[in-house]
């Protein structure tokens, strides 16, 4: 309610000198008009019917969000450039927030006034603005500090490129003690330089559990039953530039005679990835805060949510450096994302959290189409072979904050991800959460929103999301407990080595964990699964034999005009598929809608391909009744044409899997004393007794 009084109160206003000279008593400034020649960052929807526009606009080099649909994928224009390549690739698009930097002013505003009306958020934490890179290393610092038998603060291994050590906490009844075998949930923030949310929903909800421990049942059963994990800011170096750049961009100080100056309009407000500067090459601390910004702070570093090492370098990773997607040098290759790997090799991480903004989308596995062919595997990916179970999770998690959840790759291919290497590497629970609906860190009060929920979402939003991700890793059904007894005070370690495929070749990983057995010499721990999900049987599908019913339709259509056949169907059946070909190298485009019952007509799906490069529209499991198939004339001199519809049964076949094993060792004074191995599904319980660790 106060931020869109405040958004009324500026857009009726205007920036007038009375509104400037009372936000500026706050600190806060105006933004400076642009020169008319000059070109302003803009955030645009790009029209991508089919896949291949989507995979055509990933080979362009642009910043894409991962704001998209089945037909449109927003991205970030930096120069007139970027726009000249999406115009040259004959993509089309629609500006929706024609200058970034006066919106980052209009932001700056719009918190300032929030923080000044609001003495307390209704956050854990009770913030009303965005935390600093030091905000966070405070607040995680005095939890620990407070809450000594609740919280531990720990180092990550490895420090920034720029030399800044990467914190995290750890929650947990007896968290100073050893590991006693729980289950672990991760959550993660700030992947991404300019998403800002991500960060502030994560180190909330660290607060969230700590402040409620001892009052609140359910979360204090949660604790209690886990070990919660959590790295509000993955990319310390980039979010640090981004955020200080934030407050500065694009501002203006008004001085008592009403005149203004430009403070500055610095590069990194949109920054998205990390501070690699030379490719594969670290350079010396300190070097990025003076490095010159390329347009939007951009063009340089490597994207970390696509340098995690399942199926690194395959669709939706770029292998240029100035790309916003460059993969990285190799899998791996950055040390922040070295860190998340170490951390979760090490820990039994039953559920996983990433956050990111924007698209209010909960994903999960898979990161790529399901008929996709590594070059690695030689077959189809398929979907994962925890589908059932993923899906009905995030489905649950997406009710309490009105998301939409989906797969991955239903936003556009991506490869290189957090959960796709996490889930398939591990077989923990992995989801990615995209905070919010429209902005990458719009303004505070939505962070709130978003956090706590609001309108009919109102006490849920994401807090209760995260809670259902806890009760979920905490779940003995949907991972595996070991059981038995042991000479107290043992080490107890879980390992295995496996290659674990790139998009064209494979790396080595290592799951080495452990805990240690209590005085009573009984344990109880819950880990993953023996065998990876990735080598698990995993279903495909593909057209069986020829169609069960198929019609063809030949015409012409006059430039920018278009022409409707209708195609009924009768049956049930698998798979629609309608193709649009036409003798000549230019431009026409499919569009399929169903008619409803009043004669109203629904799209469902849509192909606007690359000039010279024909139509097709492919449905799943169509319902019975009449569809219109539209061939659009969009820019082709020679307008005859063949339309094709036709059914047809898909045949799912299975490949086989694999079965794995841990390797279950007993240690005592550093010497391994029994060592057996071990299979283990996901909700099954395993009795190992290690009685004979004991004997001399």
């Amino acid at each position: 309610m106060l931020l869109r009084s405040i958004r009324r109160r500026i857009a009726l206003c205007g920036v007038t000198t009375a509104v400037l000279v009372g936000l500026t008593t706050a600190g806060v400034a105006a933004p400076a008009a642009a020169a008319p020649d000059a070109f302003r960052p803009q955030l645009v929807t790009v029209d991508t019917p089919t896949r291949a526009d989507k995979q055509l606009l990933q080979t362009l080099g642009l910043d894409l969000t991962e704001h998209a649909g089945h037909d449109y994928v927003e991205v970030v224009l930096h120069t007139a450039e970027d726009a000249a390549a999406l115009v040259a690739a004959g993509l089309g698009y629609d500006v929706r927030i024609p200058d970034l930097l006066a919106r980052e002013a209009e932001n700056n505003q719009l918190n300032a006034a929030y923080a000044a009306a609001t003495e307390r958020s209704p956050l854990p934490s009770g913030r009303d603005a965005y935390r600093t890179l030091d905000d966070y290393n405070a607040d995680m610092a005095a939890l620990a500090e407070e809450h000594p038998d609740l919280v531990k603060l720990f180092t990550l291994p490895h420090a920034s490129l720029d030399g800044r050590p990467i914190y995290g906490v750890e929650i947990g009844r007896g968290v100073q003690g050893p590991e006693r075998g729980l289950p672990v949930f991760l959550m993660l923030g700030v992947h991404h330089a300019r998403e800002w949310p991500s960060g502030e929903h994560a180190m909330e909800f660290a607060v969230d559990l700590v402040s409620n421990y001892g009052t609140d049942r359910r979360i204090t059963d949660l604790v209690n039953r886990s070990r919660v994990v959590v790295v509000p800011v993955v990319n310390v170096d980039g979010f640090h530039m981004s955020r200080t750049d934030g407050e500065l961009v694009d501002l203006r100080t008004v001085d008592e005679g009403g005149t203004a100056s430009i403070l500055g309009t610095p590069g990194n407000a949109y920054k998205r990835k990390n501070c690699r500067l030379v490719d594969g090459q670290d350079t010396p601390d300190g070097t990025c805060a003076i490095a010159a910004t390329s347009p939007g702070g951009y063009g340089a570093g490597v994207d970390l949510n696509r340098n995690y090492g399942g199926y690194w370098g395959g669709p939706g990773a770029s292998d240029l450096f100035a790309d916003p997607t460059y993969r990285g040098a190799a899998p791996f290759s950055e040390p922040e994302t070295q860190n998340i790997r170490e951390l979760i090799s090490g820990r039994q991480v039953t559920t996983l959290i990433t956050n990111h903004t924007f698209s209010n989308l909960v994903l999960r596995p898979n990161g790529a189409a399901p008929d996709l062919v590594p070059g690695s595997e030689g077959i189809p990916l398929g979907d994962p072979y925890d589908e059932d179970a993923l899906r009905e999770l995030g489905d649950e998690m997406a009710a309490q904050n009105g998301y939409t959840s989906q797969h991955a790759w239903e936003l556009y291919d991506t490869t290189g991800s957090t959960e796709d290497w996490s889930y398939n590497t591990t077989g923990g629970f992995g989801y990615t959460f995209e905070i919010g609906p429209d902005e990458f860190h719009p303004p505070f009060p939505e962070v709130v929103d978003e956090y706590l929920g609001a309108g009919e979402y109102a006490g849920r939003g994401n807090r209760e999301a995260y809670l259902i991700a806890l009760e979920n890793a905490v779940d003995p059904e949907m991972h595996s407990v070991l059981t038995g007894r042991a000479p107290a005070g043992a080490i107890l370690r879980l390992k295995k080595t496996v290659a674990t495929s790139t998009w064209d070749a494979s790396i080595q990983d290592t799951l080495d964990t452990t805990m240690t057995v209590g005085p009573d010499g009984r344990y109880t721990w819950h880990v993953n699964p023996s065998t990876r999900p990735v080598v698990m049987d995993r279903q495909v599908e593909t057209v069986s034999g020829d169609p069960v019913a198929e019609e063809s339709w030949t015409g012409t259509t006059a430039p920018l005009q278009s022409t409707d056949q209708e195609f009924a169907v009768t049956q049930d059946v698998d798979l629609l598929e309608i193709t649009l070909d036409w003798p000549t190298p230019d431009d026409l485009d499919l569009e399929v809608y169903r008619k409803n019952a009043d004669g109203s007509l629904t799209q469902v799906g849509s192909s606007g391909n690359f000039v010279g490069d024909k139509e097709r529209v492919l449905l799943q499991d169509p319902a019975q009744g009449t569809y219109v198939l539209r061939v659009i004339n969009f820019a082709s001199a020679t307008p005859s044409w063949t339309l094709t519809a036709a059914l047809f049964e898909a045949e799912t076949s299975t490949v086989p899997g694999l079965v794995e094993n841990w390797t279950l060792t007993c240690e005592r004074d550093g010497r391994v004393v029994q060592r057996v191995p071990v299979v283990i599904d996901r909700g099954q319980q395993l009795r190992v007794n290690l009685t004979a660790c004991g004997r001399r």
